[in-house]
């Protein structure tokens, strides 16, 4: 007996997991690998609040393992609705979701508006996981372009061309994985007008929203008007909590109350719930000063520093400072027609240095792009680029004998 898996599952690829497969092999080889592919704080030097902890543990101990509510305990809808407001976001506490991490309520959100052959507008590059999502639902995704020489901003001219009568939505991540970009409040007024424009509706991925370096932009949902947005949030990032799978997504807008919220609430009724003990940690962690972040955002400011002054000295390296997050999409520009995956597979060989390809995200593979994340320490990324540096410089002659280099 043979069993074929589902034909539209060939296309569903998730570079971020994939290709640390391959320096696994490695490492159980013996070999020392620095692994600058995944955005987990919690495998370096950062730490879940203890007040979560506590919070969490303490809802065990009372006996709050049960199955909760399909859409999240009250006490966690209601303080992420009250935090929402404070960021002057008007949300009733019956349209927030909690979810298991902010995925689940992408995958939700989507199964319930989407039918088979419709299409979504996401970001180049883009998180990997709307593009799993729209395989999995039979939808197209269809990628509008971030521009790398303005700071990562959306070329809305471009995404025009892309709709047509099936468009459903537009994806934005503010601030940006896999870029570190930051959306300003201009630019989202001009998103919102193109969805206003189309009769889009807005998916609007904030989990990243409290990282930002300078100016924090606003929440999408507080300046839409009119255009129906679904917002998605979670401890994962802001509070150190990764593991937890803990996450929400909220609705905002007329137009996603009646049949779409019946439909959405039906799609999480059947999963039953999220894991009730974490969503008591929720209120906490909003209601929290917000010093563990302080904490946090010093480390990661002195390790971005680091990462663009030691790319950008590196010759074919250029790469933009990231306003929030923390990834930076970074540019070789030597690959002498060779692809990013090979350069970075070569790297990781070579170098012990495990990055992501930028056609992971959605790049051309012949772009020289590559996301890397700057969360371990100072000396750690200092190592990094030194053998970084040397595959680069090999690339870089080949390149040059070729006549390929960049000038």
């Amino acid at each position: 007996m043979h069993v074929s898996p589902a034909s539209r599952i060939a296309g569903l690829k998730y570079a971020i997991r994939n290709i640390a497969t391959k320096a696994a092999a490695l490492e159980a080889k013996g070999r020392r690998i620095l692994y600058l592919n995944i955005g987990d704080p919690l495998l370096y030097d950062f730490e879940t609040p203890p007040a979560l902890v506590e919070a969490a543990v303490q809802a065990m101990r009372d006996g709050k393992n049960y199955y909760g509510s399909s859409y999240g305990v009250p006490i966690a809808r209601e303080a992420i609705a009250n935090s929402l407001e404070v960021q002057n976001v008007d949300v009733a506490p019956g349209d927030v979701f909690v979810t298991s991490g902010a995925s689940e309520g992408i995958e939700a959100s989507m199964t319930a508006m989407l039918e088979p052959g419709d299409n979504v507008l996401t970001p180049m590059p883009g998180y990997p996981l709307y593009s799993a999502v729209l395989c999995k639902l039979n939808a197209e995704e269809r990628q509008y372009r971030q521009v790398p020489e303005d700071h990562w901003k959306p070329d809305l001219e471009q995404a025009e061309s892309l709709v047509d009568e099936r468009t459903r939505a537009i994806v934005i991540i503010n601030p940006s994985n896999p870029t570190g970009a930051v959306w300003d409040e201009a630019t989202l007024l001009s998103v919102i007008e193109f969805a206003r424009r189309h009769k889009l509706v807005i998916f609007a991925d904030e989990v990243y929203h409290t990282l930002t370096y300078g100016p924090r932009p606003p929440r999408i949902s507080s300046i839409a008007g009119d255009v129906p947005v679904v917002a998605f949030d979670s401890l994962s990032k802001a509070f150190l909590a990764t593991g937890w799978r803990v996450g929400w997504l909220s609705l905002h807008g007329e137009a996603l109350q009646g049949e779409y919220k019946a439909a959405l609430c039906r799609i999480l009724d059947a999963r039953l719930c999220s894991p009730t003990p974490p969503q008591f940690a929720i209120p906490v962690a909003l209601a929290s000063d917000g010093s563990h972040l302080d904490a946090a955002m010093t480390k990661l400011r002195a390790r971005r520093a680091a990462t663009v002054s030691g790319l950008n000295s590196i010759p074919g390296f250029s790469c933009d400072e990231p306003a929030g997050a923390f990834y930076v999409m970074a540019k070789f520009g030597n690959l002498g027609g060779e692809t990013d995956e090979t350069f970075v597979l070569d790297v990781l060989e070579s170098a012990g240095v495990l990055f992501v390809h930028g056609s992971g995200f959605g790049m051309d593979p012949k772009d020289g792009f590559m996301r890397i994340v700057y969360l371990p320490d100072v000396p750690v990324l200092e190592a990094a680029f030194e053998g970084l540096a040397g595959v680069a410089a090999r690339w870089t002659d080949r390149a040059k004998a070729s006549g390929a280099s960049t000038p």
